[in-house]
C-alpha cells in the first residue's frame, strides 16, 4: 500500500481520485491549498502526490520544489485544466513526473500512478524560456504540449509528424526554445525545396583545395544547436544515407572532403509523411526511420481542434497586416470558421483570416469577409473531399459536445461512457441508412458493412 496526497480546490475531484485510488489499495489524503498541502506532507509523508495548478492563493507549479523538498523521493504529478505549452514546461523544469489534464481519464489515472510507484522519480528539466508561437487549449494541443515540455528536457532525436500546414515546424521551434541548446543555432531546412543537384553540398557543406571558399553547410551552421529537417520523408536515397551515418556517428563529410568533421547537433525531423508506409513501399530507409522516431509529437489537423478556432482567429488577427486597431470577429464569423473543413489547417486558418482582415477594412470580421474555401484535392475518392472531411469535422464537435453534456454534471461511474456512446451513435447510424435504403435490410447491412443477421440483432423488436 502506498501512501498518496491530493492537492485539489474542487471537492469532487478530490473526492473522486481519493475513490478511484483509495479502491487500489493505496491510503489517501486531500487538501484544498498548498499550505494545507504543505502541512500534510509534514504528516503524512506521501509516496506521490497529485498536485493542481490553480488553487486558492499560491498556485500548485511554484509550490513543487517545497513539496520536493519535504519528499525528495516522491514523484509529483500536476493536474490541470487549462493546459498550455506554458504550464507544460513550467511543470516539467519545476520537476513533476507526469502532466496530467482535467477532466479524467481513469484509466489514464490510475496508470501513471501505478507507474510512478513503481520505479524512481524522474529528474528536473532544465529552466527554459517563455513560450511562443502555438495557440490553442483543446486536449489535442495539451497532449502536444506536454510531449513538446518532455522532449525539450532531453537531446533524443524528435520526429514530428502531421498533415501540411498543422503546425509542425512550430513546434520544433519550440523544443528547441526551451531545450538547453537554445543558446546556440535554430537552422531550418526544407528538404523538398533543395536543389537535387545541391542537396549534399547544402547539408554537409563544400570544402575546396586549401580550404578557400570553404562553404558550412546546414549541420555545421547548427553545430551547437539544432538542426529541423522539414519534409525528411522526400529525401532522397543518398542523403537518406548520410543522414543515417551522421545522427550514427556525430560527424559529417562534406563535399570534397577527404576527412569527416565532428558536429554536435540535435536533430528534429518533420513530415506529412507516413513514414512506415514509405518504408513499407521502398521509398524510405527503415533504419533512418528508427534513429529519427526515437522520440515522436503528433500534430492534431485542425478538424481536431474546434475548441481553439477562437483562439487562434484572435491570434492570427492580432498579427494580420490588415488588422485594425479595434478589430475583432463576430460571432457569425467564428461560426462560418467552424463549418468549414480547413484542409489545409492552420496554416490555410491563418491566411483565411489576414484576408478577411483586409476585406473587413478595419471593421468586425464577418462571414462574407472569409475567402473561398480551396478547392478538394484532385482525385479524390468517390464520398470523400471537402464536404466528407466537414462532415468528419462537424461530427467530431458533436462528439465533444456529447461527452461534455453527459461529463458536466461532476463524478460519474467508471466504465459507461463508450456503451452510452455507441448506443445512441449507433442507433443514429442505422436508422439513417435504413431511411436511405427505403428499409430494406440486405442493402443497408451491404452499405454499413454488416452481416444482415447482425443488422437485424441490431434493430429494436418489433
Amino acid at each position: 500500500m502506498s501512501r498518496i496526497l491530493i492537492v485539489d480546490d474542487e471537492p469532487s475531484i478530490g473526492w473522486s481520485l481519493g475513490e478511484l485510488l483509495d479502491d487500489r489499495g493505496h491510503a489517501v489524503e486531500v487538501a484544498a491549498s498548498v499550505e494545507e498541502g504543505l502541512a500534510a506532507c509534514r504528516r503524512f509523508s506521501p509516496h506521490l502526490l497529485l498536485l493542481d495548478v490553480r488553487l486558492p492563493g499560491r498556485d500548485g507549479l511554484s509550490a513543487i520544489p517545497d513539496f520536493r523538498a519535504l519528499v525528495p523521493d516522491a514523484p509529483v504529478v500536476v493536474m490541470t485544466a487549462f493546459g498550455d505549452l506554458d504550464t507544460a514546461v513550467r511543470a516539467v523544469e519545476a520537476g513533476a513526473a507526469e502532466y496530467l489534464v482535467k477532466p479524467f481519464d481513469a484509466a489514464r489515472v490510475t496508470a501513471a500512478v501505478e507507474r510512478l510507484l513503481a520505479r524512481a522519480p524522474a529528474a528536473a528539466a532544465s529552466p527554459a524560456p517563455p513560450p511562443g508561437g502555438l495557440v490553442g487549449s483543446s486536449p489535442a494541443m495539451q497532449a502536444v504540449y506536454a510531449r513538446i515540455a518532455l522532449a525539450a528536457s532531453s537531446d533524443l532525436p524528435v520526429l514530428v509528424s502531421g498533415p501540411t500546414g498543422s503546425g509542425k515546424e512550430l513546434a520544433a521551434r519550440a523544443i528547441h526554445a526551451h531545450s538547453t541548446r537554445r543558446g546556440g543555432a535554430l537552422v531550418a531546412v526544407n528538404l523538398a525545396a533543395l536543389d537535387a543537384g545541391l542537396v549534399e553540398e547544402e547539408l554537409f557543406g563544400r570544402v575546396r583545395a586549401g580550404r578557400a571558399g570553404a562553404r558550412p553547410g546546414h549541420f555545421a551552421r547548427a553545430d551547437g544547436g539544432t538542426l529541423v529537417l522539414d519534409e525528411v520523408g522526400d529525401a532522397a536515397p543518398e542523403v537518406q544515407a548520410r543522414l543515417l551515418r551522421v545522427l550514427d556517428a556525430g560527424e559529417i563529410l562534406p563535399v570534397g572532403a577527404s576527412e569527416p568533421q565532428p558536429v554536435d547537433v540535435r536533430v528534429i525531423a518533420a513530415t506529412h509523411r507516413d513514414l512506415a508506409a514509405e518504408v513499407a513501399a521502398g521509398r524510405f530507409r527503415a533504419d533512418l526511420l528508427h534513429r529519427l522516431r526515437v522520440f515522436t509529437i503528433d500534430m492534431p489537423p485542425l478538424a481536431e481542434r474546434a475548441d481553439d478556432l477562437p483562439a487562434l482567429v484572435t491570434h492570427f488577427l492580432a498579427g494580420s497586416p490588415g488588422c485594425g486597431p479595434v478589430q475583432a470577429a463576430s460571432e457569425a464569423f467564428l461560426e462560418a470558421v467552424r463549418a468549414r473543413p480547413w484542409p489545409g489547417n492552420v496554416r490555410e486558418l491563418k491566411a483565411a483570416v489576414d484576408v478577411a482582415a483586409v476585406m473587413s477594412r478595419g471593421g468586425t470580421l464577418l462571414p462574407e469577409h472569409l475567402p473561398a474555401p480551396l478547392a478538394a484535392p484532385a482525385g479524390a475518392e468517390a464520398g470523400g473531399g471537402a464536404e466528407a472531411t466537414d462532415a468528419d469535422a462537424r461530427l467530431g464537435a458533436a462528439v465533444r459536445a456529447w461527452v461534455r453534456a453527459r461529463l458536466d454534471g461532476g463524478p460519474s461511474p467508471d466504465g459507461w461512457l463508450h456503451e452510452a456512446f455507441l448506443k445512441a451513435a449507433e442507433a443514429a447510424l442505422i436508422g439513417e441508412v435504413l431511411a436511405r435504403t427505403d428499409g430494406n435490410r440486405t442493402a443497408a447491412a451491404r452499405l454499413l458493412g454488416l452481416d444482415r443477421s447482425t443488422l437485424r440483432g441490431k434493430l429494436p423488436r418489433e
